[in-house]
C-alpha cells in the first residue's frame, strides 16, 4: 500500500562543501603543528675510502688548502683574492695531457679547513675549465 500519493521519491544528496572546509582546517592544523628538522643538528661521520693505487697516473694539479685557508698550487703558495683570480693561476699551471684533456685537479684539504674555502677551489676549477676533480684522502690504519 502506498499512502503517499503524488510525492516523488527524492534521491539522497551529500553536500561536499562542509567536508572540504573540515579537510582544509585539518590541513592547516597539520602544517602549523609540524616540526621541521634542522640540518645543523645532524651528527655526520664521514666515511673513509680505500682504493687501489693507479698504475698509470695522469697529470695532476694539486691544490692544497690548509686549516687557515691558505692555498697552494703544486706546493707553490698562491694568494687567493677571488675564484676568477685562482682560476687564471690554475690555467697557468695546468699541463694538457696527450688526449687533449686537462689535468686531474687533486684537492688536498686539511680536515679543519672551512667548507667555503673548498667551494672556492671547486668554483675556480670550473671557471678554469678543469672538470676532472678528485679529493686526496688517507688510508685508515
Amino acid at each position: 500500500m502506498n499512502f503517499r500519493k503524488g510525492k516523488v521519491h527524492e534521491e539522497p544528496e551529500i553536500n561536499l562543501i562542509p567536508f572540504i572546509d573540515v579537510l582544509l582546517v585539518i590541513l592547516i592544523f597539520l602544517m602549523v603543528t609540524t616540526t621541521y628538522s634542522k640540518y645543523s643538528e645532524l651528527q655526520i661521520t664521514l666515511p673513509t675510502a680505500t682504493a687501489e693505487n693507479v698504475p698509470v697516473r695522469p697529470k695532476e694539479l694539486v691544490v692544497s688548502v690548509d686549516a687557515s685557508g691558505k692555498i697552494a698550487l703544486n706546493n707553490e703558495p698562491v694568494r687567493y683574492e677571488h675564484p676568477a683570480q685562482l682560476a687564471s693561476e690554475m690555467r697557468k699551471r695546468a699541463i694538457m695531457q696527450d688526449d687533449g684533456k686537462g689535468p686531474v685537479v687533486v684537492v688536498s684539504a686539511d680536515g679543519a679547513a672551512r667548507h667555503q674555502n673548498i667551494v672556492n677551489v671547486l668554483e675556480a676549477a670550473r671557471l678554469a675549465g678543469l672538470n676532472r676533480l678528485t679529493f686526496a684522502t688517507v688510508k685508515p690504519e
